[in-house]
């Protein structure tokens, strides 16, 4: 198995810390990657996207989302069956589960909704007008410095 050291990148950033946490626990030999419940990440438009877990057996009552530091928490507690019943084959597992999605930048839960045995999770990314592209207007000599003037004079 291949390690990388980030180190160099640690001395050379600032502000970077979320992105090189990201990528410690991506690359982490340690981190048993889970894989239940099943889950889709779609891309429902430019700026939209949609987390579709299959909990199938669960109640809404018996499930949560949560937005907390930068990540999606989607877990679920079975609540106690108080009939006893008597499985054949159970091939429907009702374990308690917590699955995380790091969040980036400036994506938001736009809701949640529960049917059909899949908990469908919506997410809408929301740049703000100071990081969105914007257009400079490109200006004569002249017109720049009449208005260099203008701004001292007032």
């Amino acid at each position: 198995m291949r390690t990388y050291d980030f180190s160099p990148l640690y001395r050379a950033t600032v502000g970077f810390d979320r992105v090189a946490d990201l990528m410690d626990r991506v690359l982490s030999a340690d981190v048993a990657h889970p894989t239940y419940p099943p889950y889709n990440i779609e891309k429902t438009d430019e700026n939209a996207y949609r987390i579709s877990v299959a909990v199938a057996g669960f109640s809404g009552d018996e499930l949560s989302v949560d937005v907390k530091d930068g990540a999606l928490i989607v877990a679920a507690r079975k609540s106690e069956d108080e009939t006893a019943k008597t499985y054949l084959h159970r091939g429907i597992a009702t374990r308690a589960f917590e699955r995380r999605f790091a969040l980036a930048d400036h994506v938001k839960v736009a809701g949640a909704t529960h049917s059909h045995g899949m908990l469908h999770i919506d997410l809408v990314r929301e740049v703000p007008e100071a990081l969105k592209p914007r257009r400079i207007e490109i200006a004569t000599g002249e017109t720049v410095e009449a208005k260099a003037l203008e701004t001292l004079q007032n």
